[in-house]
């Protein structure tokens, strides 16, 4: 990607005045590895954001919370319903859930959000909670 410009840079006279376009490309990268720098950037942005949910274990109990996540405009990457492997209570179900947010006050929306229709929020990432 480097080459062009610097080819650029070098002739400066030779495109002065000129609508220039430079191919810039990352050939040398393995898409797998591009494609977990782009999620890690993600994460790191809080565009995608992952915490748990303690819910009823109840029907509908899921599409309740996963409608407070729509109202909020939170695009929902991945689910995890767990009634067997969770410290909470028998008449309980924890779900991990990943979202696709529009940023950090995005998420602090979505959070309170979710506080406020009395779910209580884990962080995985700090064991920090939001709500009761």
């Amino acid at each position: 990607g480097a080459a062009p410009l610097a080819a650029l840079l070098a002739h400066r006279a030779r495109f002065a005045g000129r609508n220039v376009g430079l191919v810039l490309s990352g050939g040398n990268i393995d898409m797998m590895q591009l494609s977990r720098v782009i999620l890690r950037g993600l994460a790191r942005s809080d565009r995608l954001v992952r915490f748990r949910v303690a819910l009823r274990d109840e029907p509908g109990a899921l599409a309740k919370v996963t409608a407070v996540l729509a109202q909020q405009r939170a695009g929902v990457i991945e689910v995890s319903h767990q009634r067997t492997f969770s410290k909470s209570p028998i008449e309980s179900a924890e779900v991990e859930f990943v979202i696709e947010t529009r940023g950090s006050e995005h998420v602090r929306a979505v959070l309170d959000a979710l506080s406020d229709a009395g779910y209580k929020v884990v962080l995985p990432e700090s064991e920090s909670e939001s709500g009761e």
